[in-house]
């Protein structure tokens, strides 16, 4: 790029997929200088993070530092804070702490978080699967079960051992999937005196499928993997309470838990609501196929947080998917140096690299332009797209590739009981009786 007659300050806000693809996209252009602010220091590898919650991997497996990342360029700084007010005018951001950072262009990237769709108690009671610090929390909990089940073997009764995971999407599924790997190769080897085997696995979904967006070939193979692996299946149902020690389905049924899954779906991130921009479906920001806010000049929002339309007749917008939110950032931020040329903008294209959902050890469905793969090949594609998504160098994609092979190991990953308040459980709140004793019944297939 060319030298400008002044320097052009870009504020990033939000260092995901999105916020990261557009930072280095315009790191290292002259008389460019960005600015990216996030509540955390680091970047997180947001499709792993279910086997951080499953013991599969620690969180430095999937964290990677956001100043390692910025350091390389002298024209990338890093600022830690909490942005809770934007000025989409003045294009400033104003965090926690009452700083306020601005530029000539703005750049919302703020993600996405829970949507429990006014489900009761699920706010409370439930463990989403959006961040890090999800992912340690439902680790602690998971691994708090097993060691108060196996000080007192009676608090199985007390629904101990039920998990119950709630979507059947590409979250529920992995998780699902990985829970029960879990269960089956290091708690039956570590919990001598436990009986592991009264471990139960419950995925609800209140769709007749898994894995809806695939082709019904890959329903019914999902099905029967998670099925061997005693996963138990429970279609056409959803989820009308979740309380302390239970939960209730729609049928009228409930199951006895200590642990709730939720992985029922998306929304905006709450700063979507403070920006004082046009919002949409999920709560999720409106733009131009350009990746601009209509009416605020030099305001661009991109990633989860945004509904970036498809460009087709259905007035359909990309789905909310890390590829999505990486490739609209990069293309944000060519915008941008666009607009510093003197040069048009051009609409978003997404190139679609694949849909890919992993199920258990050898076991993936992927979609590659058309083409759906299962089983082991399915993860080799897994792997190729996820390693193409790392941020932090080749030494971070060798690692992960290292991860791919000790996968089909026999060793187990890191149990680290390291939050001991997610893991402690107050078994007297919420006791069993006979309105929520029951255990729903499994009804398989796909």
């Amino acid at each position: 790029m060319s030298e400008t007659s002044h320097t052009t300050r870009v504020l990033v806000i939000g260092g995901g997929f999105a916020g990261i693809g557009c930072a280095k996209a315009l790191a290292g252009h002259d008389g460019i200088e960005v600015t990216l602010v996030d509540r955390n220091n680091y970047h997180q590898f947001q499709p792993l993070l279910y086997q951080v919650a499953t013991s599969m991997l620690a969180v430095s497996d999937i964290a990677y530092p956001l100043r390692k990342v910025a350091r390389h360029h002298g024209n990338f700084d890093v600022k830690l804070g909490e942005v809770v007010a934007i000025d989409p005018v003045a294009r400033t951001a104003t965090t926690a702490d009452g700083q306020t950072y601005g530029g000539d262009y703005l750049v919302l990237a703020a993600g996405s978080q829970p949507n429990f769709f006014g489900t009761p108690g699920a706010g409370d009671h439930a463990f989403p699967l959006y961040s890090l610090d999800d992912a340690t929390r439902l680790r602690s909990r998971v691994l708090g079960v097993f060691e108060e089940a196996d000080r007192d073997p009676g608090l199985i009764d007390e629904g101990a051992l039920n998990f119950v995971i709630v979507g059947g999407g590409p979250t529920g599924v992995e998780v699902a999937g990985a829970l029960a790997e879990l269960v089956e190769r290091t708690m039956t080897a570590e919990y001598h005196d436990l009986p592991v085997d009264r471990a139960k696995i419950h995925l609800i979904d209140h769709g007749h499928a898994l894995l809806a967006m695939f082709a019904e070939r890959a329903h019914s193979y999902t099905a029967e993997v998670l099925e061997k692996d005693g996963v138990q299946l429970r279609f056409g149902t959803g989820v009308s309470e979740v309380g302390p020690g239970h939960v209730t389905l729609s049928d009228g049924s409930s199951i006895r838990t200590r642990c709730v899954v939720w992985g029922g779906g998306l929304k905006a991130a709450p700063l979507a609501g403070a920006a004082g921009l046009g919002q949409g479906a999920g709560g999720r920001i409106d733009v131009q196929r350009d990746l601009t806010v209509d009416g605020f000049p030099g305001v661009y929002v991109i990633g989860d947080v945004a509904n970036i339309p498809t460009g087709k007749e259905d007035g359909k917008a990309h789905p909310q998917l890390g590829s999505v939110a990486m490739q609209s950032g990069s293309w944000a931020g060519k915008n941008i140096l666009a607009d510093v040329r003197g040069e048009p903008r051009k609409p978003f294209k997404y190139l679609d690299k694949g849909t890919m959902a992993m199920i258990g050890r050898g076991a993936a469905v992927a979609n590659v332009r058309g083409v759906e793969l299962h089983g082991k090949v399915a993860f080799a594609a897994w792997l190729g797209v996820h390693a193409a998504l790392m941020s932090g160098g080749q030494n971070r994609v060798d690692s992960f590739i290292q991860w791919a092979g000790d996968y089909f190991g026999k060793t187990a990953g890191p149990q680290l009981l390291d939050r001991s308040d997610e893991a402690r459980i107050d078994w007297g709140e919420d006791p069993a009786d006979d309105a929520t004793a029951s255990t729903a019944p499994a009804t398989g297939g796909s």
